[in-house]
């Protein structure tokens, strides 16, 4: 009974870390990344311009792809990794203001449309594109009133190029753009001195049209009540103003305006429902297992003579095959090194993202930090697939190594080389430059493939684990097995919990990713993994309990199988948000977006299926270790 004890005491305590994530705060905290800037009155602010980001194509563009007012020299900013594979492009604009100091409409510029201009704009604002800006680091936003949410303001990230609409008594519809910006910069002052510090940064974007008498001049400008039409030979004068309110939030909690946003209760409800159920279900699961086999270990250890033992049906039966080498064994240890590899990747970027490292302010970093550490981990997921193969009386063990080095990251480099590729067909800023595509290589090749040798290496130099019985000779007839035990049937029932633990998350994930919203919410992906871990390894275990009493050994694959193939249920709903959730109409796009999701997807069974593999690997040698066998 003490194994039953210590599963009952261990799932509390699981519950018990859930417990103190639902009651202190989940969307974790973060550490603002970057120094604060103390500012006098009259300093200048320099505004910068990011990429044009549309969720009907899903392709950003380069903010000068359209003709804005330009500054006299374009500056590209310094990016990391991570903002060059997202697509970002900052570079200077022409709206500089001064700290404190309201400036009312002021021109920018004058832009007159040719043919090819005018159909620029037409179709970014068909495309429903956004401008994205920043200041002092923080992301443009534009304050939109809902009246449904409880603190009635929700925010947007960037504003429309512009709008689609008819005038009185006409049924053609004109695109217009959004040509006059009237920018808020809140700041929070300092109560000590004259300095203030920038919290937030909101614009509200007009189509105004502005008209003159006779030469151009600034003086005679006027505004009417007409939009500004995008259509060939129109002139546009491109105008802003900027007002500064002094506001309350601190700078080191600037960014809660764009973390916190709506849905949030419902997110709670949601999320915290999710996972008690789950957890509560693979709790009582487990403990039905363990006093099932703890019943059968003691009756089976009380049987007087070999021939009573030989009676006996159910997996003591296999006793003899359960450890025998699988079929294509060499294929099970490279999956399973890199699931080892991809488990420690997740592992620690979310103890970094937790303890507030990975800064949203810090753009791209998520994705460097990710990168990083799979090239760094390499050393785990070749010592992990060598012990393996050792296991397996192996002895090619530098062709498992560079397996190991190569299978995965091929097949995820050739599907995002050839994604890449419809990218740079479309002339977005999207597409990934060929020195970035070389430096990943040359990460890949430099760092990556070395420390996969270098793991193998002390992989090698270990014992061979022994197994806690030894094989028959002769592999052991497997008899007719009931519907249920179906191989097929049995793996695809298997991944419908470790899914159903992740689906809502999922849900928000998706929209972050493909809807263009942040999403800082770590506490809550942390519970969710320790959920999907629990219960990919213990409806594993369970299938491949049953599996051992219908007297079928195979298990490697199918305990690998099982978990898996939660991907499966994880690309169908990626399929039914693109219907439901999405409104992406060019076909680009739709490849885009399936061939990322089936990244995702690949990914994620590799890493449910190593967890659901090990965790059969424990529970078979540990109840074969239990019983008595002559």
């Amino acid at each position: 009974m003490e194994g039953h004890r210590f599963q009952v005491g261990w799932v509390f305590s699981v519950f018990l870390l859930c417990f103190f994530f639902f009651f202190f705060p989940a969307h974790c905290f973060y550490l603002p990344g970057v120094a604060p800037e103390d500012l006098q009155k009259g300093d200048q602010l320099y505004v910068k311009v990011n990429k044009l980001t549309s969720t009907k194509t899903q392709l950003p563009f380069s903010y000068y792809s359209l003709p804005y007012c330009q500054p006299e020299h374009i500056v590209d900013n310094a990016e990391n990794l991570g903002e060059v594979l997202r697509g970002d492009r900052i570079e200077n604009s022409p709206y500089e203001f001064k700290m404190r100091k309201p400036r009312m409409c002021n021109i920018v510029c004058r832009k007159v449309l040719d043919k090819k201009t005018a159909k620029a704009f037409k179709e970014k604002i068909d495309d429903e594109y956004r401008v994205n800006m920043i200041l002092d680091n923080l992301p443009l936003v534009v304050p939109v009133r809902r009246f449904d949410q409880e603190n009635g303001v929700v925010y947007q990230h960037g504003f429309h190029v512009g709008l689609k609409g008819r005038y009185a008594g006409s049924k053609e519809e004109k695109q217009f753009i959004n040509n006059h910006l009237t920018f808020t910069v809140k700041y929070h002052k300092d109560p000590h001195a004259d300095s203030a510090r920038i919290v937030g940064f909101e614009v509200k974007p007009f189509s105004v049209k502005h008209e003159y008498k006779g030469e151009w001049n600034e003086k005679t400008l006027t505004s009417s009540e007409s939009p500004q039409e995008v259509e060939e030979t129109r002139e546009i004068i491109f105008t802003y103003d900027v007002e500064f309110q002094e506001s309350d939030v601190k700078w080191a909690y600037r960014w809660d305006t764009y973390l916190l946003m709506a849905d949030d209760q419902i997110h709670w409800f949601s999320i915290v429902n999710s996972l008690m159920t789950v957890l509560f279900l693979s709790g009582m699961v487990a403990m039905i297992m363990l006093r099932t086999l703890y019943r059968d270990i003691s009756k089976y250890n009380q049987l007087e003579t070999q021939e009573e033992a030989q009676e006996e049906t159910g997996w003591k039966l296999v006793h003899g095959d359960v450890f025998r080498a699988p079929a294509n064994s060499d294929l099970l240890c490279v999956y399973v090194g890199t699931g080892v590899q991809f488990f420690v990747m997740i592992l620690v970027t979310m103890i970094f993202a937790l303890l507030g490292f990975l800064s949203p302010s810090n753009r791209g970093g998520l994705m460097t930090a990710m990168l990083l550490l799979w090239v760094f981990i390499g050393l785990f997921a070749g010592y992990s697939s060598v012990r393996l193969y050792k296991l397996f009386k192996g002895t090619e063990w530098k062709k498992i190594t560079l397996k190991t080095a190569l299978m995965f990251p091929a097949t995820i480099f050739s599907i995002f080389f050839v994604l890449n590729a419809l990218i740079w067909g479309q002339k977005s800023s999207g597409a990934v430059p060929f020195g970035t595509m070389i430096a990943l290589v040359l990460l890949w090749f430099g760092i990556s493939v070395p420390l996969v040798f270098i793991g193998s290496h002390i992989g090698i130099q270990k014992p061979t684990i022994q197994d806690p019985v030894k094989n028959s000779k002769i592999p052991r007839q497997i008899p007719e097995q009931a519907w249920y035990m179906n191989p097929t049937f049995s793996i695809l029932i298997g991944g419908i919990l470790p899914f159903g633990a992740v689906f809502i998350e999922l849900f928000f994930i998706l929209t972050s990713i493909w809807l263009h919203q942040f999403y800082y919410i770590f506490g809550f992906l942390f519970i969710v993994f320790v959920i999907l871990i629990v219960t990919c390894a213990e409806i594993t275990i369970v299938l491949c309990y049953f599996q051992l009493c219908s007297e079928d050994y195979r298990w490697w694959w199918r305990s690998y199988l099982t978990s898996g193939s939660s991907a499966l249920y994880l690309f169908l709903y990626a399929a039914f948000y693109f219907f439901t959730k999405l409104d992406i109409t060019k076909p680009v796009s739709g490849v885009l977006y399936f061939g990322y999701m089936l990244i995702v997807s690949y990914s994620f069974f590799v890493l449910t299926g190593t967890i659901g593999f090990y965790a059969c690997f424990r529970f078979t040698r540990l109840i074969y270790s239990s019983v008595k066998i002559e």
